[in-house]
């Protein structure tokens, strides 16, 4: 199947994500990462947000029943997990101040374990002498397993169309804690699990069903993959 969009580290495939699946090959080990739709009704360009529970259950099944890590609300979580009789490897909360019903999403790991201490935080209290020295020596302070990172506005700079953009500094953390060797997203959206995969020289396969969404994740991935060169030539 002819790609929309490739580069040496990352292919994007238009289409829906059941017909791509059959035509296209994964290494053996990939890792599922993935926002999928939350079935609440967004408004997306093409995809129906809104099948029967069932249906939806059976849907999250089918694609996160490998190694995988999901970002979803809690209650859909746990619904998820007792649906695949697989309980999550580990668990993160994803916090953000917000003025809408929710302020949290899960993170969770199935098959698969995050090694936390891949990456870290800043200080809570720069000014305190231990923690200065750390500083100095080079070190973040210990990554909680709650990680407040504000979603994407209008306003901000990432902002693309796509209505249900997350932060890429989120899924560059879930990226590099995870450690995967290859990614597979089968829902792109944005393309921000894709553009994380880059950004950290990890290949990665995307498919999206709307073409609209993959014209806007052609364009991260391209002005974003000086970045990867650079990072490279360090």
């Amino acid at each position: 199947m002819k790609p929309y969009y490739q580069n040496e580290l990352t292919t994007i495939y238009h289409g829906d994500v059941n017909q791509v699946f059959e035509q296209i090959v994964l290494p053996e080990g990939y890792t599922t990462i993935s926002d999928p739709p939350y079935n609440l009704g967004y408004h997306y360009d093409y995809y129906d947000d809104k099948k029967s529970e069932t249906a939806y259950l059976d849907w999250m099944k089918f694609w996160f029943s490998n190694k995988s890590v999901i970002i979803n609300y809690p209650e859909a979580m746990f619904d998820i997990a007792i649906h695949m009789n697989k309980k999550p490897e580990r668990i993160v909360t994803w916090v953000y101040p917000s003025n809408t019903p929710r302020q949290s999403r899960i993170i969770a790991w199935f098959g698969c374990k995050p090694d936390l201490t891949r990456d870290g935080q800043p200080y809570k209290d720069p000014k305190d002498p231990r923690c200065i020295k750390r500083m100095e020596e080079g070190f973040l302070a210990r990554l909680y397993d709650w990680w407040e990172i504000n979603q994407i506005k209008n306003r901000n700079t990432e902002k693309t169309d796509h209505p249900c953009q997350i932060p890429l500094f989120l899924m560059e953390r879930i990226v590099r804690v995870t450690q995967p060797s290859f990614v597979f997203e089968p829902f792109s959206g944005s393309g921000t699990t894709n553009l994380a995969c880059q950004n950290l020289g990890v290949k990665s396969v995307g498919v999206e069903v709307s073409e609209k969404y993959c014209e806007i994740i052609a364009k991260r991935l391209d002005d974003n993959l000086p970045m990867f060169h650079n990072e490279l030539a360090k």
